[in-house]
């Protein structure tokens, strides 16, 4: 068996990211690609897989660490390679046919090659924009992959026939619009107040204003 380093890999222009859970812990058995870690920026946040399978040894992160490309997560003890496979057994000769069995069936016929697939045509003309990457759909999860492909340093398209976007609420970890969350601050505050001495009615909210302001 062999220990490795396992590491943040190529995160795109994400720097100092905040590390708000760890999902594995010494002991845990993981495999290729399973989530180590979710960070968060003040973009997005995102889950850290693994590059390596076999045993965690060490996690050399907490919550609340921030973090870059290259730093180290975990150390991981890799399994042995797979045992050589057991031994064909010896194939026994065929029984000999006797009078009674019945006649093979004869083998079905081959069924007939599928149809070529139309090779795929390309334009050659004038386009109003060029772009490396092309997302059709900007609802949660085309949104996300947009912001996603950018942050790479993509030239990057998001495609939407509505004029409302649709945000990142199917990513991992996502949260309210700022707005909103700084709308509701307020009322958290105010509320408080009465331990203060200061007391506030109870708020009244306007749905459609309140939208107003988000958008």
């Amino acid at each position: 068996m062999s220990t490795v380093e396992v590491k943040v890999p190529n995160i795109g222009d994400f720097k100092d990211v905040e590390v708000i859970e760890l999902m594995v812990k010494p002991g845990d058995t993981i495999k290729v690609d399973q989530s180590l870690v979710t960070v968060e920026s003040d973009k997005a946040s995102m889950e850290i897989p693994s590059t390596h399978a076999g045993v965690v040894k060490d996690v050399s992160v907490k919550v609340g660490d921030k973090i870059n490309e290259g730093t180290l997560l975990l150390t991981v003890e890799e399994s042995g390679a797979a045992a050589p496979a057991a031994e064909k057994p010896a194939e026994k000769p065929a029984a000999a046919p006797t009078e009674s069995q019945a006649p093979a069936k004869p083998a079905p016929a081959p069924a007939a090659p599928a149809a070529a697939a139309p090779n795929a045509s390309s334009y050659s003309g004038q386009v109003d924009i060029d772009c490396e990457m092309m997302v059709l759909g900007a609802g949660p999860g085309g949104y996300s992959a947009a912001f996603r492909a950018a942050d790479l340093g993509m030239n990057t398209v998001l495609v939407e026939k509505y004029a409302a976007l649709g945000g990142v609420c199917l990513n991992v970890g996502c949260i309210p619009s700022k707005a909103l969350l700084h709308v509701a601050h307020i009322m958290d505050e105010t509320a408080h107040m009465a331990d203060l001495g200061v007391a506030f009615a109870k708020p009244q909210v306007d749905i459609d204003k309140l939208r107003a302001h988000k958008d």
